[in-house]
């Protein structure tokens, strides 16, 4: 199956709520809940949705080796989910930092400045943005 299609599945079954659960006449699709959380990785509880029109974004980013994203905020609440490699996150104000392997998932967080590195593979992630129509995906800080 092409990637297109197994990332159109999959977005499908995470809208449909559908973890867990297998219907008849679905030819054996299953699914599995990969992340689920009311806090981003570093334990901050998330407050709210962005008011405004809602607009969801999934963007596929390739992350080359030995790179170090810009310090950056995001302010919505997305997830990542990674298809291949590992990437590092780094929160700025205290340091903290969790690593990130292929099939694992984060939940970012929202208004903390934080950036990610790669060692020594590439990563691709896929990443998913629950913000409104408007609204920056992140914003660039010092």
């Amino acid at each position: 199956m092409p990637m297109s299609h197994k990332l159109s599945s999959f977005v499908m079954l995470a809208c449909l709520g559908m973890a867990g659960m297998t219907h008849a006449g679905d030819g054996g699709v299953t699914s599995k809940t990969i992340l689920q959380t009311t806090t981003s990785w570093d334990g901050t509880p998330y407050k709210s949705y962005p008011t405004g029109s809602p607009q969801v974004t999934v963007l596929r980013i390739d992350i080359p080796a030995h790179s170090t994203l810009a310090w950056h905020q995001h302010p919505m609440i997305n997830a990542a989910y990674v298809l291949s490699g590992t990437l590092t996150v780094e929160k700025k104000d205290d340091g903290q930092k969790r690593e990130l392997h292929a099939g694992e998932a984060l939940a970012e967080t929202v208004d903390s400045t934080h950036r990610g590195y790669t060692g020594d593979q590439p990563i691709t992630l896929i990443v998913f943005y629950a913000g409104a129509t408007g609204m920056p995906l992140s914003i660039h800080t010092q």
